[in-house]
């Protein structure tokens, strides 16, 4: 899973972060408020482990600004013992707390105990703007057209899908979808993209009022998000892609 450590205390920002890539786990450290909520907006992370004492913006700061993040589970690490201080924070939307000092064991138990749950209650349909996937049914439908996809291009979207806009690296994609060395020199994502580009504006008629359908945007020299635009500009108004560029 995609984690973030959010932890002023370097030393233990650096050691949660080493552990837990250890266990398989792809994981970035931040180390104050303002920057973990701009970075969890920006890339949605399964997992935030969250300490509460932060400068620039605190973890209630933080927690009170989920909606930024909502699908991201957050585990709490707090040295506060006060049962109300716990309390506020589920409130909040914390998923679970742990005391300092801790063990490192228990911290990943409690890591996978909140991933299990989060897919045993997961919903099976991903919604973007006007694109729809059913996971359990491989099916794809935009403005209520169905649409045939490849087994490749339905991963490719699912992740894109579960991002909600925000940016999905190249390097992500082809770890993710294509299980191969991030640093491939390879164009098969842009080609990929490509394909479902013209797959997702083919599947609903293009009018000049309100536009095409969701497409997938270049993010220059980060990778791909999705955008809904149907209330946007009209088809030659919008900024071509630069997906043969690799842009």
């Amino acid at each position: 899973m995609r984690v973030l450590v959010v932890e002023d205390d370097r030393a233990l920002g650096l050691f949660l972060q080493k552990g837990l890539k250890i266990e398989g786990h792809e994981v970035e450290w931040v180390g104050d408020g303002e920057t973990a909520v701009e970075h969890a907006a920006q890339h949605q992370p399964d997992l935030m482990v969250l300490d509460l004492s932060l400068p620039r913006l605190d973890g209630t700061g933080v927690l009170a600004r989920k909606e930024r993040f909502a699908n991201t589970s957050i585990l709490v690490l707090t040295g506060r013992s006060q049962l109300e201080e716990r309390i506020r924070c589920l409130d909040l939307g914390a998923d679970d707390c742990l005391l300092k000092p801790f063990s490192f064991h228990e911290l990943s138990a409690r890591c996978r105990a909140l991933m299990r749950r989060r897919k045993q209650f997961e919903s099976p349909v991903l919604r973007f703007g006007e694109v729809e996937m059913n996971r359990m049914e491989r099916s794809v439908l935009v403005e209520g057209a169905e649409v045939e996809l490849t087994a490749k291009e339905f991963a490719l979207l699912e992740i894109l899908l579960q991002r909600h806009g925000a940016c999905c690296s190249r390097a992500d994609l082809l770890k993710e979808v294509w299980h191969v060395d991030p640093q491939s020199d390879t164009n098969v994502v842009d080609v990929y993209v490509n394909y479902l580009r013209k797959k997702l504006a083919a599947a609903v008629p293009v009018s000049k009022e309100v536009g095409p359908p969701s497409v997938i945007e270049t993010v220059r020299g980060h990778g791909y998000r999705l955008r809904s635009q149907r209330k946007g500009p009209a088809r030659d108004e919008i900024e071509p892609m630069e997906w043969a560029q690799g842009a």
